[in-house]
């Protein structure tokens, strides 16, 4: 996969397929370009263009010292975009991807054709704030391995551990084996600890969806829909299962979000 040097750093991206419209895919916390494995596949044959790249602090991106801030993902991302050319795409984050489009469609309306944020938040409250502190505190001492098998346990579902064993298993397994120095784990865990747009979100004017696991526990829904409610004119949307949706459901979660950009490429 190709690397380009942008905003100071090595920012390692793929890019594919040739469809007149781009979808730019954004991560989550800790989470490098293949998480969206299951959504690649569906958008191409949709006849999208989709980008998606390592955050700073993952993958073969740059791991620089921390902390970092959502608005600096921004800025990386803009890199990116500039580097390709970019314009008028649809921007689709998660989780920590989700506070990162926030902060790009903020300052860069006019490149963006439409925002998805999904399990995701405008600021994250006193239970979000008082889970990542306990990450922050068990992270140098279990490693970052140990904190993604416990986020594992809030990712998914009842239903998932109950019926889904082996594909469980594998995802146990990728936890296990995960690579990331607890430096650049915390500096990125940081920019969600931070993360704040309550106060500005109002102004977004792109067409926006936030979208939800139904059953989301990690990132609680009810900040999903105070999300949503600061945005005039958003539309409201939830996948099946929990945060980890779009591993656990994705073909809802695919969907989901093609019927809504077909709304959007429609208009």
């Amino acid at each position: 996969m190709p690397i380009i040097n942008a905003n100071d750093i090595e920012i390692n991206y793929c890019d594919e397929g040739d469809g007149p419209e781009t979808i730019l895919l954004v991560n989550g916390l800790a989470d490098d370009l293949q998480s969206w494995s299951y959504q690649v596949p569906a958008f191409l044959d949709a006849g999208y263009r989709v980008v998606r790249f390592d955050n700073r602090g993952v993958g073969e991106s740059s791991k620089p010292a921390g902390p970092y801030t959502t608005k600096l993902f921004a800025a990386d991302t803009k890199s990116l975009v500039d580097h390709l050319g970019l314009t008028q795409f649809h921007l689709l984050g998660i989780s920590m991807g989700g506070m990162i489009v926030q902060e790009y469609a903020l300052a860069y309306p006019e490149e963006v054709r439409s925002v998805t944020m999904a399990c995701t938040y405008a600021a994250p409250g006193a239970f979000c704030s008082k889970m990542y502190a306990l990450w922050a505190d068990q992270a140098p001492i279990l490693g970052v391995p140990a904190i993604m098998r416990d986020v594992t346990l809030w990712g998914f579902t009842l239903e998932f551990f109950e019926n889904r064993a082996d594909e469980l298993a594998e995802f146990e397994s990728a936890m296990q084996f995960m690579i990331q120095p607890v430096s650049a784990y915390l500096a990125q865990l940081e920019s969600i600890r931070t993360h704040d747009t309550t106060d500005r979100i109002g102004r977004l004017t792109v067409p926006t969806l936030v979208l939800a696991g139904a059953d989301d526990i990690l990132i609680p829904v009810e900040l999903s829909r105070r999300l949503h409610a600061l945005i005039p004119g958003s539309t409201w949307a939830t996948s099946k299962g929990g945060h980890c949706c779009i591993w656990e459901h994705p073909e809802d979660f695919n969907s989901t979000v093609l019927n809504y950009l077909d709304t959007i490429d429609k208009s």
